[in-house]
C-alpha cells in the first residue's frame, strides 16, 4: 500500500499522519461529549490539549530516538523526521501525564478526574492509529502460517498491528461503559487504563521483531510491567480511599 495518501501542492500527505490526526479528532470529540454530561469545564479541556497534544508528541519522538539512538547519534536529521513512523506510545503517555499534573496544579483541576475524562479517547486514538504502521510496513511480528498473517517483505508474518487495534477498541468500549455505569470515584478509569493496556501491550510486544531495546530488555515490555504495578496500586488506593469516605 502506498504510504502517501495525497498530495496538497506538491507535498505528500502520509497515511501515518492521516490516522493519527484522525484519532486525535474522535478523541476531542468524545472527551467533549464526557465534559457535557459529567459537568466538567469544556475550556479547561480544550487548554489543556492545546498543550499535551504537541508535547506528547514530542515525548512519543524523544522516547524513541532515544531508544534508537545508535541510529539517530549517525543519522541527526531524520530525528525530526515522523513521516515514517518513529513515535513510541509509552513516551507520549509520559509526557502527557506530566502536562496534565502541572496544569491541573495551575488551574487547580483534581488530574485524576481530568486523565478519566481523556484516557478512553487516548486509547481510540492508539487504535486508529496502528493502521498508520500497517502502512508504512512496521510493528509486525514474526513468522506465521496462521490464515490472517499479512505479507512483509515476501514473509508471512503476525499483524500485530491488527491484534493491538482490536483489543484497544475492547478496551475502549469497556471503559466508556464503567466510566457511565460503574465509576465512584475519579482515578478509576486510568487505573484500568494502566492495567489492561499493559498486559495486551506486554503479549503483543512479545511477537514484535522491531522492539526498542534496553540492556538486552524490551522496554515496551518493562514499562508495560511497571504499568500494571501502578496501576493496581493507584486501583487499591482509591478502593481504599472510597471506602474510608463510607
Amino acid at each position: 500500500m502506498d504510504p502517501v495518501a495525497f498530495r496538497i501542492f506538491g507535498i505528500e500527505i502520509m497515511w501515518y499522519g492521516v490516522f493519527i490526526s484522525l484519532g486525535v479528532l474522535l478523541g476531542i470529540i468524545i472527551a467533549l461529549r464526557e465534559c457535557r454530561r459529567t459537568g466538567f469545564k469544556e475550556d479547561n479541556l480544550l487548554d489543556f490539549l492545546l498543550v499535551a497534544i504537541p508535547i506528547a508528541i514530542v515525548g512519543a519522538r524523544a522516547y524513541y530516538v532515544i531508544f534508537s539512538w545508535d541510529f539517530y547519534s549517525q543519522n541527526l536529521f531524520e530525528i525530526i523526521n515522523i513521516r515514517h513512523g518513529g513515535l513510541a506510545i509509552h513516551g507520549a503517555l509520559i509526557a502527557g501525564v506530566i502536562v496534565g499534573i502541572l496544569f491541573c496544579k495551575k488551574r487547580k483541576i483534581n488530574v485524576l478526574e481530568l486523565l478519566d475524562i481523556v484516557i478512553p479517547s487516548v486509547i481510540l486514538g492508539q487504535a486508529i492509529g496502528r493502521w498508520g504502521n500497517y502502512v508504512n510496513q512496521e510493528a509486525y511480528g514474526g513468522p506465521t502460517d496462521l490464515p490472517w498473517g499479512i505479507i512483509i517483505n515476501g514473509q508471512k508474518v503476525h499483524p500485530t498491528f491488527l491484534y493491538e487495534s482490536i483489543m484497544n477498541i475492547a478496551i475502549f468500549i469497556f471503559l466508556i461503559w464503567f466510566r457511565k455505569n460503574k465509576k465512584t470515584t475519579h482515578g478509576q478509569v486510568f487505573a484500568l487504563y494502566m492495567i489492561l493496556y499493559s498486559v495486551v501491550r506486554f503479549f503483543v510486544e512479545g511477537l514484535r521483531t522491531d522492539s526498542l531495546m534496553f540492556l538486552g530488555m524490551r522496554v515496551a515490555q518493562l514499562i508495560s510491567i511497571l504499568s500494571i504495578i501502578a496501576g493496581i496500586v493507584l486501583w487499591m488506593y482509591l478502593k481504599k480511599k472510597s471506602i474510608n469516605k463510607q
